[in-house]
């Protein structure tokens, strides 16, 4: 009963607030607003097509990675409190990896915006 209140609840919401929303939102546009954005250089002051440094991408695959792993260990803490001591020993194996990998980051320099240093090949 209560899954198809929802199948019929949720569509009309939906609905009356995708129709709300035109009449609501602010309509000023800008130039600023318009106008193409895209990792913090304004296409309109010809920085569009500037080069980006390695370290920016760098540093977004190390989040990535370390954000998907810190994600997998959500469900290790949601049933800490029924898995047996080998459960346990696997996620401090997993978190001493992490650890270990993250001291290899910081040891390598890959980190450090400060530095100046472009980690790329050219």
């Amino acid at each position: 009963m209560a899954l198809t209140i929802l199948f019929i609840f949720i569509p009309i919401l939906v609905g009356i607030l995708l129709c709300i929303n035109p009449l609501i939102s602010p309509k000023q546009a800008y130039s600023e607003k318009i106008s193409a954005y895209e990792c913090g250089f304004s296409p309109l002051l010809g920085q569009g097509r500037a080069p980006i440094t390695i370290s920016f991408y760098l540093v977004g695959i190390l989040y990535l990675i370390f954000d998907l792993e810190v994600a997998f260990l959500v469900p290790l803490v949601a049933a800490l409190g029924f898995v047996s001591v080998s459960g346990y020993a696997v996620g401090m194996v997993f978190i001493l990896i992490l650890t270990a990998g993250f001291c290899f980051e910081i040891g390598s320099g890959a980190l450090s915006w400060a530095s100046g240093s472009d980690h790329s090949d050219s």
